[in-house]
């Protein structure tokens, strides 16, 4: 009888585990990244964008060109044309003043009417210590000396791990040049839970500002072509 229910008993653990695998593999394989908050400026009254610049704030000059690259082909639709920054401005490196004259002259020659610019606005890690435990069977036969050493001694035990999760943040705003200084449109910020790359963050982050940029009326829905 003891054999039978510890048997039983591992074999509800491993049931459990089971599910628990099926959890988490469920969670992965959700988005990548998920839109948190998003603001559009209820005192904008400019006219709709017909030539946007998307830049990527970015130390990876790879991951940033095809961040640029992808989200002005999503944010496109039919009377608004999109600019990757790569394709006009200078890409300086991490250690080079970004040169404001330069970026103005580049915004006013090639005639934008608004910029979509994306910057990671911070990385949080929380380390969880799940601590160890030991499975018994529930109400052991104590008074029995059979009974109770045949219900502690065949225990189970969890020696217990160290979890280290980190949460990526970007935000994302959306400026209208026709002020000299630029005028905050639309702010939206995002999260990507335990990445596996920058690259990652950066396919999510196109495909769901877009889907956000439309549900607060920034864009027109996009028309499918057949």
């Amino acid at each position: 009888m003891t054999f039978s229910y510890f048997t039983s008993h591992q074999v509800f653990r491993s049931a459990l585990l089971f599910f628990f695998l099926l959890a988490v593999l469920a969670a992965s394989s959700g988005k990548s990244v998920k839109m948190i908050t998003s603001w559009f400026n209820p005192n904008y009254e400019g006219q709709t964008f017909h030539k946007i610049l998307v830049i990527g704030v970015a130390q990876d000059l790879e991951v940033r060109a095809d961040f640029e690259d992808e989200m002005a082909a999503q944010i496109a639709r039919l009377g608004i044309e999109t600019i990757p920054g790569n394709h006009i401005l200078l890409r300086p490196d991490a250690n080079v003043k970004l040169d404001l004259d330069y970026l103005r002259g580049q915004i006013r020659d090639n005639h934008i009417d608004a910029v979509v610019v994306s910057r990671l606005l911070k990385v949080d890690k929380k380390v969880t210590i799940v601590p160890s435990s030991t499975y018994i069977a529930p109400y052991p036969y104590y008074y029995s000396f059979y009974g109770y050493l045949g219900a502690v001694y065949p225990m189970v035990y969890d020696p217990g791990y160290t979890r280290e999760d980190t949460t990526v943040s970007v935000e994302t705003n959306v400026y209208a040049t026709s002020k000299p200084d630029g005028d905050l449109v639309w702010n939206g910020v995002s999260k990507s839970f335990n990445p596996k790359s920058a690259k990652k963050i950066a396919d999510g982050l196109v495909k769901e500002v877009p889907k956000q940029m439309e549900k607060d009326g920034l864009l027109p829905k996009k028309i499918l072509s057949n």
